[in-house]
């Protein structure tokens, strides 16, 4: 294919704004796909994608259109899957910016916009939605101006649903998305050497390891031998292709196209995203810039309801990381759950989507105990630790600092909230560093320690701005706050996996909350039961089960008092025995009671 006639685009947006919808429209238009074969949202494959109505892989496909070839990839909308964004962008030359004419610029619009000029993209505004009764196209213009500095006639009013307007925007993409040749941040090092970039990855449970490349140079045909630059693993590339959407083989991919590579490894940690590809017959000296590695911040440990079915849950988990690079897990023990894994994520969105993906794919009963993030510890002696666990945290006394991770975040919300969202920033010990207005909207900018957005944030911006507030963050930096773990008891014996890490100004309202949630979702006992929290050796809060009472004076007619006496004595000292040495069966609810914070 020749060079000048490749257009390679993402389309970014925030969630909802209609990506796959005019994902869908485009290859119609183009005659990638035939009508009797379109659904809604043709690029979102999982399940849980249609049902949740959102993306959450990345999906490239390949187009014709007058003569040109257009390699688009759908990206996800959502901040936890901004890492899929920022690897899409690696691989193309522009980017549709597709903005809600009901909406208006959002907090992830910013933030898609900021990463692709980064990447010294072509952006192209497309103003989607403007069929809907509630469209404002003036205003929403407006502020796509002032964000972009283009000019108003720049801007494509389209509307994904009906098909208006997606003409002119195949039209833009051949006009003023520059071909591969234009592009000069990547230099070719050694002319026509072979290097590609991997930006996706998965495992096909009968084809093995199949990768999403855009090359940079030189060709991959099938049957190559290929290398991976910085594993250094070989293999061959048993097909290589286009995605139409579907696996379309060919005899080679070349220079400036996006496509697949069905190779032989037997693992994606032989070739991670981001390594370059190139031929062992004439290998590439140097590698393509690749992306740095996505560290996750939100942690939780993830145990099967019976110990017997760990290693089916350790199994199912090491292929799911196969095609998903941020997953990050290691082994964990608890003396209540037994054994379990210790699964990082980027978000509570990606945590939820791992689980029911584990439970519905895989078959599993889980227990997710509550999330966490991960704390740097300077010891007295001068060793570094980090723990990802609060029943990690080693002896205080041998503690000299504990640092927590911060995040930079931005809210963008209509002007008559603000006060609001300023206040519920500072209800989470957050600092509003700045506020500016973008039209009827303002930017309010903050940091905030991650833990305590971790749970219910989001969900009580969206309650205090009438759902207009949208929210976007990255991680700043580690500070040294004065943390102390909260222990829980139940029946005097702590609970590791309930512990959690607490500011000391907020352990003790946390403590009482935790112990009132326990006494809802711990079931009666025969006999009476303590529930604790404490901070070291000090108690900070109690509540007591009452046990159930039975009548056990049924079975007595009349007669002497003293009979009754005896049966009741008898009674209260098997309940005292029963509190020395009873077990109580905790339910697995109890250690998601964080997520369930009014």
């Amino acid at each position: 294919m020749d060079q000048t006639l490749i257009r390679n685009f993402c389309i970014i947006a925030h969630i909802d704004h209609g990506k796959s919808t005019l994902a869908d429209r485009l290859m119609e238009m183009t005659g990638t796909v035939e009508k009797r074969n379109m659904k809604a949202q043709l690029l979102d494959r999982m399940d849980l994608e249609r049902e949740k109505g959102i993306t959450i892989k990345l999906a490239p496909v390949r187009m014709e259109y007058k003569s040109h070839e257009l390699n688009l990839i759908d990206t996800p909308g959502h901040v936890d899957f901004s890492y899929e964004v920022s690897r899409s962008l690696e691989a193309c030359e522009g980017a549709l910016l597709v903005v809600d004419a009901t909406q208006g610029i959002q907090a992830q619009t910013l933030a898609n916009v900021y990463l692709a000029i980064a990447a010294d993209l072509t952006i192209i505004p497309v103003l989607n939605k403007i069929d809907l009764p509630a469209a404002d196209v003036e205003r929403v213009s407006a502020e796509i101006i002032s964000l972009l500095g283009c000019a108003r006639e720049d801007i494509l009013e389209i509307s994904a649903k009906t098909g208006v307007g997606v003409d002119a925007v195949l039209e833009r993409v051949v006009k003023d998305i520059p071909d591969p040749t234009k592009r000069d941040d990547i230099e070719l090092v050694g002319g026509e050497q072979t290097r590609a970039l991997i930006f996706d990855s998965y495992y096909d449970d009968y084809r093995g390891v199949i990768l999403y490349v855009r090359i940079f140079g030189g060709e991959i045909a099938k049957n190559a031998q290929i290398k991976m630059l910085n594993t250094s693993a070989q293999g061959i590339a048993l097909e290589v292709g286009a995605l139409k959407p579907d696996m379309t083989p060919g005899k080679t991919l070349e220079s400036g196209e996006i496509g697949y590579i069905v190779t032989n490894l037997k693992t994606t940690r032989d070739a991670k995203v981001g390594d370059t590809i190139t031929l062992v017959a004439n290998p590439a000296s140097e590698p393509l810039p690749g992306y740095k590695n996505v560290q996750p911040f939100v942690y939780a440990g993830f145990f099967p309801e019976s110990n017997e079915y760990y290693n089916e849950l350790k199994e199912a988990i090491e292929k799911l990381s196969l095609s998903d690079s941020a997953l990050q897990y290691e082994p964990e023990n608890s003396p209540v759950l037994g054994f379990g894994v210790r699964i990082g994520f980027l978000g509570l969105l990606h945590m939820d989507i791992i689980r029911e993906r584990l439970e519905r794919e895989y078959n599993l009963e889980l227990v997710v105990t509550n999330p966490s993030t991960d704390y740097q510890i300077s010891l007295n002696n001068g060793d570094e630790i980090d723990i990802k666990s609060a029943s990690d945290l080693p002896d205080p006394a041998r503690i000299k600092e504990i640092r927590e991770p911060w995040i930079k975040g931005e809210i963008v919300v209509p002007q008559d909230y603000v006060g609001a969202v300023i206040q519920l920033i500072s209800t989470k010990r957050g600092i509003h560093k700045n506020l500016s207005y973008v039209d009827a909207r303002a930017l309010v900018s903050f940091e905030a320690p991650l833990a305590n957005l971790l749970t219910d944030f989001y969900d009580q911006l969206k309650s205090i701005t009438s759902g207009y507030g949208s929210f976007n963050y990255e991680l700043d930096d580690y500070r040294a706050e004065d943390l102390v773990r909260v222990d829980f008891y139940v029946a005097g014996e702590i609970v590791g996996a309930l512990s959690v890490m607490a500011h000391r100004s907020e352990s003790q309202g946390l403590g009482r909350e935790i112990v009132d949630k326990l006494k809802e979702v711990i079931p009666r006992q025969n006999f009476q039961v303590a529930l604790q929290a404490a901070i070291g050796g000090k108690f900070i809060a109690r509540a007591d089960l009452s046990a159930y009472r039975k009548d056990v004076t049924t079975g007595l007619y009349g007669g002497d008092v003293s009979r009754k006496k005896k049966v009741l004595a008898k009674q209260a000292k098997g309940k005292k025995r029963m509190k020395r040495f009873g077990k109580v069966d905790i339910p697995s609810e109890a250690f998601t009671v964080m997520l369930k914070r009014d």
